[in-house]
């Protein structure tokens, strides 16, 4: 069974308050195709290099402390949309927005409010998968299938 199996076990078990999955789960209703947005963040076939590419691209940015604390298991530091859009490159926040019909502020905001839970869960072990996250149409799947189970 996939890693991503971990987040419906959680918000089925009653936690999506407890870990912040509840924002989670209310973005996905708000906006859909955030989903995909993640997929491709997150994914391991996704633009970013899966979820090691985007932990390197934190560390490039100087911002390695903070997505370490989202991987292991102590408390999330936040990241600020600004933060996210230095880790990311404009390019591709603007690419985000476009995908989401937000503005790129607003993008980096939701991103920025979601990721540090998510990449908690997909790390229950205190460490990246060495295999990944799974594939965007796995990580979509799981995360759309997130509305049902709610």
């Amino acid at each position: 069974m996939s890693l991503l199996n971990s987040i419906v076990g959680a918000v089925t078990g009653n936690q999506g308050a407890q870990g912040g999955l509840g924002s989670l789960v209310g973005a996905l209703g708000s906006n859909p195709q955030i989903s995909q947005v993640l997929g491709g963040l997150l994914a391991n076939d996704g633009e970013h290099g899966g979820l090691g590419g985007l932990v390197s691209k934190f560390e490039q940015a100087g911002l390695g402390n903070v997505i370490n604390s989202w991987v292991g298991n102590g408390q999330n530091q936040p990241v600020s949309g600004e933060q996210l859009t230095q880790v990311l490159g404009s390019g591709a926040i603007g690419q985000i927005a476009s995908k989401l019909g937000v503005d790129p502020t607003q993008a980096a905001g939701q991103l920025s409010s979601i990721l540090p839970t998510l990449v908690n869960h997909l790390t229950p072990n205190g460490q990246v998968p060495a295999g990944g996250a799974g594939s965007t149409s796995e990580l979509a799947s799981l995360l759309g299938g997130l509305l049902n189970k709610a």
